[in-house]
């Protein structure tokens, strides 16, 4: 019961009040028109209560201010005051847990954000935090509200600043289902995961047509800022799919992998795969052969529970792997190099990847498991002159400030500054185990021996002879599997195929690990 102005006709006693509650709210639930819900649909994309719908569990969503409405007039806004003002904002469950949701809904001003518009997303932020739950946002929107001003931008502002205070917190997922152009795209860069659909989100700064402008270079949407892209060379999203419904499956299946904040553990999962399952498959897959290389991933699915794990960023810095999987039923986070990809060397980007994980597994009370098979850092003016050392850095940083349990595992070689950094446990590793195939050393045999014995080799009658020898020398004094365990350097050798056995006891063990931290306001990581 609404007059043509859209404002509430009157009504002669409560049940007339009541139906024209309903119709209001219907009026919200339904958008701005059925021409505008078609043009949704043209793009294949959903809309902002469809996807909401498939996010949480069903019937579970409990909206909040469907009926807000901007105040601004001018511009010919005041003739447009739709309910809702192009943002769906509430709560409900995900696996019977709750999370709170705000989608924006590109049928109303194309989602462009608004003075009420920013106030509705600053409500349900502090809520989330308030409450202690998750945080998903559905972004589907093309920037500040233009005739709104810098109250638009004002907007943008509080959205940052409740990101900022959540972050370590809460988790926060950005689901990326529409453009993102200008200063909106920093609110996902500020959460913890960023997902993306193929060919229908993109994320930039500024549009292809400034970047044209400007440099004179030509590039489409997608190229510039799509899934794909930010999947593989900027490592901005850390998901991509081909379409919206397997995204939110999957956005629901990280959810069940997370705590609701920093005060929880993740939820323990019922698990039927044995924890003395033997890995029988493992002496086969890595070969004693150093120079050999073998995928990483089969080796964490002979390990993990049922073989399943969620792969974080895994077409960026693929040199190393970092994953969310279950052991026994318990969350756990797993960094491992990957020998498929540049040999499993650390370089800029592995750096910045694990590092951003560890301290997200840090921050969720997710003990980390460490399986190391790396050569070194990766050598070259590029990588020095791009900051190698501060980047690499980053991840040191990140380890040594970690708390919850850390084991690493020493699956073959580990050199040099590369084996400190990646959780060894002299910079604070709770227990580290070694299989019988390890090489630790500053580095290789064949580098150590041209150094130490260089003089020796190079007076030799022959030359080539003698480097062997010293070679063989060397491996058999320094780098022998038991040299670092009989140093007390490893926790314990290992019998690889009793890996699954020995970290889920370890794991049992530290389960109730407290470490406290010097008292700070915070620390100064590298950047």
């Amino acid at each position: 019961m609404t007059n043509l102005e859209g404002a509430p006709a009157e009504a002669s006693d409560v049940r007339g009040r009541v139906a024209e509650l309903h119709a209001i709210r219907e009026q919200a639930r339904r958008g701005p028109s059925e021409r505008a819900t078609e043009a949704q649909k043209a793009k294949g994309k959903l809309t902002a209560r469809e996807r909401i719908e498939l996010l949480l569990d069903e019937g579970s969503f409990n909206e909040v201010e469907p009926l807000r409405r901007h105040r601004a007039t001018g511009f010919g806004l005041e003739a447009k005051r739709p309910y809702t003002d192009g943002v769906v904002t509430g709560w409900g469950t995900v696996h019977g847990r709750t999370v709170f949701v705000y989608a924006h809904d590109f049928r109303i001003f194309g989602g462009a954000l608004g003075e009420a518009h920013a106030t509705k997303i600053h409500k349900i932020m502090d809520m989330a935090i308030s409450a202690g739950a998750p945080l998903v946002s559905l972004n589907d929107g093309a920037g500040a509200r233009i005739q709104e001003g810098v109250s638009a931008l004002a907007g943008y502002g509080g959205i940052f600043q409740r990101n900022t205070k959540a972050s370590g917190v809460i988790p926060q997922i950005s689901v990326m289902l529409g453009p993102c152009a200008g200063g909106a795209a920093y609110s996902p860069a500020l959460t913890d995961f960023v997902f993306m659909v193929r060919e229908t989100s993109q994320m930039f700064i500024t549009g292809p047509d400034v970047v044209q402008a400007v440099t004179g270079e030509k590039v489409s949407q997608n190229g510039l800022g799509g899934a794909d892209v930010h999947a593989e060379t900027s490592g901005v999203c850390h998901f991509a799919y081909d379409d919206e419904e397997t995204c939110l499956e999957e956005v629901r299946y990280l959810l069940s992998l997370l705590p609701q904040n920093n005060r929880e553990n993740p939820p323990v999962a019922e698990c039927d795969d044995p924890a003395s399952r033997r890995g029988e498959a493992l002496l086969d897959l890595v070969p004693a052969d150093g120079n050999r290389p073998y995928d990483m991933r089969k080796v964490i699915e002979e390990i993990v529970d049922d073989g399943e794990y969620l792969e974080v960023h895994e077409r960026w810095a693929t040199n190393i792997i970092c994953a969310l999987t279950r052991l026994d039923g318990a969350v756990v986070g797993i960094i491992a190099n990957q020998p498929q990809s540049l040999a499993g060397v650390l370089d800029i980007e592995a750096s910045e990847k694990s590092a951003r994980f560890i301290q997200m597994c840090d921050a969720f009370n997710i003990p980390l498991i460490t399986l190391l098979d790396v050569p070194g850092f990766l050598p070259g003016v590029d990588q020095e002159h791009g900051g190698i050392i501060r980047h690499g850095a980053k991840m040191l940083y990140a380890y040594c400030n970690a708390t919850v349990p850390r084991i690493s595992v020493i699956l073959r070689k580990a050199y040099g500054g590369a084996y400190i950094v990646m959780d060894s446990q002299s910079i604070g590793a709770d227990l580290t185990y070694a299989w019988p195939t390890n090489e630790i050393a500053v580095m290789g045999a064949e580098g150590a021996a041209n150094v130490i014995f260089r003089r020796q080799i190079a007076d030799s009658d022959d030359p080539e002879a003698m480097r062997a020898r010293m070679v063989k020398e060397y491996k058999s004094e320094l780098m022998h599997p038991y040299y670092a365990a009989e140093r007390g350097l490893v926790d314990d050798v290992i019998d690889p195929v009793e890996t699954r056995e020995v970290l889920i006891r370890s794991l049992a063990m530290l389960r109730d690990k407290h470490a406290d931290l010097p008292s700070r306001k915070h620390g100064n990581p590298p950047q």
